[in-house]
């Protein structure tokens, strides 16, 4: 196991090493780095794949977390990527994980070479799903993954016929009161960083699930608009993971992209 003492942090990473340009993967709400190991097997071959877990999350969860932001989180992932002694990366974020991976490229974009931003968006919470995600959170606060929630967010997250939601579902069974509420509180308190997208210069491919119910499409439609430089792809029958239960189609979305902006040797 390897971990970075970073930013005041104890961040959890694999890192598959090599000579090949630096992918790093950032996962979603409730989920953490093996979210990605589609794509790790993918690419590991010919990039260097870096997964990590975020703050409240996998390895990297503390008993008594403290609140912070996706700037906060956007410079974890500055400084693990120092700890490694990267110096400029392919960013690829899923939902939270684009939240926080935008982030870093406003704040840290001399170490962001491109990015790949997965069922995402650059605007906040909409505010009619907060209500019934404060109920839903408030109620796993109290009484943990009953069958009933741990469904719920199975088919938030992965969708309604995802065959290892049950692997999913017994993480989630281990996550803290504590880490739950302060994930989400992070998540719904976030700003809308929509206006800033075109001081973002780099290249960004944007990958969406067409079944998405989580964040709807014209979500991702006006984040790839206002990036300067993106490309959009949709993927057909794809909910909001879907790197995890599509990845055909968003391996080679990112096979395409990779080509172009950060061909391996």
């Amino acid at each position: 196991m390897a971990f970075a003492d970073v930013n005041g942090q104890r961040l959890y990473y694999k890192d598959t090493g090599g000579s090949g340009p630096a992918l790093v993967f950032s996962h979603g709400l409730m989920m953490d780095h093996e979210m990605f190991a589609p794509q790790v097997e993918a690419f590991r071959d010919r990039y260097r794949c870096i997964v990590w877990d975020e703050r409240g999350h996998g390895q990297t969860a503390v008993d008594s977390p403290s609140p912070f932001s996706y700037y906060d989180s956007a410079d974890d992932l500055a400084a693990l990527l120092d700890h490694l002694g990267v110096e400029k990366a392919i960013l690829a974020g899923m939902s939270q994980g684009g939240f926080l991976s935008l982030r870093c490229a406003l704040t840290h974009p001399d170490k962001v070479q491109g990015l790949i931003l997965l069922d995402t968006q650059a605007g906040k919470e909409l505010e009619e799903k907060i209500p019934a995600y404060q109920a839903l959170i408030g109620t796993f606060m109290e009484h943990g993954l009953t069958p009933e929630i741990g469904t719920t967010i199975a088919q938030i997250i992965l969708g309604s016929d995802f065959e290892d939601a049950d692997y999913w579902k017994s993480k989630w069974k281990t996550m803290s009161a504590a880490n739950v509420g302060n994930n989400f509180q992070t998540l719904a308190s976030r700003d809308d960083v929509t206006d800033r997208l075109p001081e973002i210069r780099c290249p960004a491919l944007v990958v969406h699930g067409e079944a998405d119910i989580a964040i709807p499409m014209e979500r991702a439609e006006i984040l790839a608009n206002g990036l300067p430089d993106a490309t959009l792809v949709t993927v057909p029958g794809a909910g909001h993971a879907a790197n995890l239960s599509h990845p055909g189609p968003v391996n080679a979305a990112i096979t395409e992209f990779l080509n172009r902006v950060a061909p391996a040797s």
